[in-house]
Parts: C-alpha cells; structure tokens; sequence
C-alpha cells in the first residue's frame, strides 16, 4: 500500500493518493484520503514509461561511432551500419545478456517500465542456428527479469543484404532464408518467454530492403494474433533502392500491400510524402519515433505536424541506445519541429493546450498498443501498478502549479528528479538506484572488457 503526494490520471492529477495492490501487484483499489496509508511516497507518480523500440545489442557500442578520422569517406548511416555490424558478431550469449542487463537497469533508472526488443542477432558468430533457436532471444528476456522491466521480445525476419541481393557476411547472424525458418524462430521464442511472468510476443519484418516481398507480405499476416513491428522509410538512399527495385517508395508499397492496421509499429518513418502521412495516420497503424538515434545518424526529420493533424498515434523508442531517457526524448522530438515550423504547439490538440500532458499520454497510450498491452488508463483497477515517481522535492517541480507541472515534468526534469520506478508495484530504482545496480554493472564490464570493443 502507498500514498502517493500526486498521481496523474486521464483527466489531470490528483493529490494525496492511497493506491492498494494485490500480492501480484495489480490495483486493487485507488482513492484519494485525507491521511496517509501504508507507505508515503512524497512524490508525483506518472505511469511508466514505454519504450517502443530497442536494439539492446547497440549499447554496447554508444560512444563508439563519434570518432572520426578525417578520411574523404562520408561518415553516415551506412558507413555507422558497418561499425554496428562488428558488434553485432562479437557477442557471446553471456555477454549479449549482460550488455542487455545493463541496458535495462538504465532504462528502469530513467522511468521506462517497459520495452518493445527488436531482436534480430538470431545465430552464433559463424552464422550457425543455435540448438535453441533462440538463444539469444532468451538471454534477452533473462537481462529484462535480473533488471526487472516489461519485456515484448520480438523476434526478427531478416532474410536479405538488400533488394533482390543475397544478406551480406557482416549479417550472417540475422538471417532466416526462408518464412518457414522464420516460423520456426517464432516457435522457439514463444518458449522462451516462458519463465518470466513480464514477458509477451510480437512478431515484424526487419525492413522492405531485408525481406522479399511475397515472404514479408504473408509475415504481416502475422498481425491478426501480434503486434507487428517493421523499420520503414528511415534513409533516403533506402528510398531510392525501393523505388529502383518495386517502382514504389516504401511507405507507399506497405500500404498498398499490406493490410497496414493498429496492430502496425512503423518505425522512423522520417521520410513520407503527402499520401503517405495521411495514409498511414488513416490506417490507425503507430508511428514509433527515435528522436535521439535518428538525430545521431543524421536520418532527417519526421513530417509529425502533418501526421499529428490527421490524428496519427505516435510513441518513441530508443533504437541504438544513445540516449535512454524517455524525457529527453520528447524534448528532442518537440524541439527539432519547433526549429522547422517556427511554432511552439507541436504538441497542441484541440481544446487541449497542455503540451507535456499531450505527449506523456499519447506516447504511452500507442507504446502501450505496440507491445499488446492494455491502453485504456494510466492506473486502473485490475491492472499492473507501473509508474515512475517524480520527487516532489526538486526545486522546480516543488514550486510548480498542478496546472502546470506536466509541462514542468517534460520540459524541465532529468533523471536526478526521479526518486524511483515500480513495476508490478514493487520498486526496482529507489532514490536514484537500481536494486541490482552493482550485480548488472560488474556483469556489464566485465563482457564489455572480455571483448575489447571499447
């Protein structure tokens, strides 16, 4: 039992909250008191992050791809793919789950409660299936249950180099040839999800470039019993081989494809023309954005005045990892648009001028959506008490207005504000630090030293 200083609903804050779990440590009852019951928490509680979309092999190499030589060589997307490429083939299992820990922990310290993991380092390093199809996959869901987050492990379908070419050798760990393997993978993860009561499934395509088209369409199919996840549109060199290779633009094939539909995560999305936002907004499919990687290996920029005036869902992700704080990202998101639209209401909604309570909903609502979890309310009775608590002791948030303390919270914390993280109503990060803080950093550096990467 808690009683919470503050706790957001749908319909704005309410203060001096008693919320009261089950032993599973769903709701039970939620109600606003006059005194004090069970733990006082003096604090603002928000509902748990979600991220969207992750690549946790990546953090692995955050800070690794900044250096450059001077060469005539272009640094871009794709020479930092060949970079991403290395780390991908030298991770054992062991030391995949220990980057994966870290990753975790860092995610739970910095408010995220759940993770959407885009999983597509299948083999071992000579391109060899394991005994269990997904081994790796499981050493993921292993790395969420030691740190203790939500995870929807999503086993990817990577078949191809490029369009119509055969997968490169840097990918040998990625590939299943044909959707029967891929089925197949999908069967073996379903196991490995097994052993962790916060661990769930979705399916996806790694991209239009990676798999062929007969193959990609019936793996969408898959989106009647999952949430289907597909990195779409993202570099306009991408869009040109798509052209080249289908006559179409990517964004523009999948729709006329594919049964695109709410089950649908799009990923990046960042280069879309007119039809394309509309059709997509229209189709109820989710939009994940990844405002720090895509600012990082210099994507472009997301058409997302024009998708939001369609209603189009949105959530956001931390894809390669180099940045892992949902505010932060949101910030980004919002500042990048400013900066094109020389406007400041990238979040505004009709009858609804609240910024920061626009984003913090709709990036929840839609991540949510995107690892098949309930969406209907922040905290309702009957449902998992996730939450990260903003202290109510920081300086600005202290002395905010309830008015406006969204706004204070999404424009104007960092990590330090966050006094702790629950999932299933137990905390994981209190006062600034992870339970297993100092078992996943030894773990983590140790792996990271055996493979001498940094």
């Amino acid at each position: 039992m808690y009683t919470f200083k503050g706790l957001l609903t749908e319909n704005g804050w309410l203060e001096n909250v008693f919320v009261k779990l089950d032993e599973s440590g769903n709701i039970s009852e939620l109600k606003t008191v006059e005194k004090p019951e069970g733990e006082y928490v003096d604090g603002y509680v928000l509902p748990g992050f979600q991220n969207a979309h992750s690549h946790a092999f990546q953090y692995a190499m955050c800070g690794l791809a900044e250096y450059f030589e001077g060469s005539e060589v272009p640094d871009d997307f794709w020479s930092w793919r060949d970079a991403m490429y290395g780390i991908a083939l030298s991770l054992s299992p062991g030391q995949m789950e220990d980057v994966a820990a870290m990753l975790y922990a860092e995610m739970l310290r910095n408010g995220y409660t759940s993770v959407a993991e885009f999983h597509y380092v299948h083999h071992d390093k000579d391109g060899k299936p394991y005994q269990n199809l997904s081994e790796l996959g499981e050493r993921l869901v292993s790395a969420a249950k030691r740190a203790g987050i939500r995870i929807t492990l999503i086993p990817m379908f990577y078949q191809k180099g490029n369009f119509g070419t055969r997968p490169y050798d840097l990918q040998r760990r990625f590939i299943s040839k044909t959707i029967e393997d891929y089925c197949q993978l999908l069967e073996a993860s379903k196991q490995s999800i097994q052993f962790y009561d916060k661990a769930n499934l979705a399916v996806g395509s790694h991209s239009l470039r990676a798999v062929q088209k007969e193959d990609l369409i019936e793996s969408s199919l898959l989106s009647k019993d999952y949430p289907f996840h597909i990195h779409i549109a993202e570099q306009l060199k991408e869009i040109k081989d798509c052209v080249d290779f289908y006559g179409k633009r990517p964004a523009e094939w999948l729709l006329e494809n594919c049964n695109v539909n709410e089950k649908f995560n799009l990923i990046h999305c960042t280069h879309l023309k007119d039809n394309e936002v509309e059709g997509i907004a229209k189709s109820g499919a989710n939009i994940v954005l990844c405002p720090s990687t895509e600012g990082n290996l210099g994507d472009g920029r997301f058409r997302f005045k024009d998708y939001q005036n369609f209603g189009g869902n949105w959530s956001i992700g931390t894809d390669s990892q180099i940045c892992v704080n949902p505010l932060e990202d949101l910030r980004l998101l919002d500042y990048g648009q400013r900066i094109h639209t020389h406007r400041r209401d990238t979040f505004f909604k009709p009858n609804l001028g609240d910024s920061g309570f626009n984003a913090l909903k709709t990036a929840w609502k839609s991540g949510r959506n995107s690892m098949g979890f309930e969406n209907e309310n922040f905290f309702k009775v009957g449902e998992s008490f996730d939450a990260v608590v903003m202290d109510a002791k920081a300086p600005l948030i202290e002395t905010s207005s309830l008015k406006n303390l969204c706004n204070t919270i999404v424009y104007s914390s960092d990590s330090s504000h966050l006094s702790g993280t629950l999932v299933a109503g137990k905390w994981v990060v209190k006062n600034g630090k992870h339970e297993n803080y100092e078992n996943v950093r030894r773990g983590f550096v140790k792996s990271i030293n055996e493979i001498k990467i940094r």
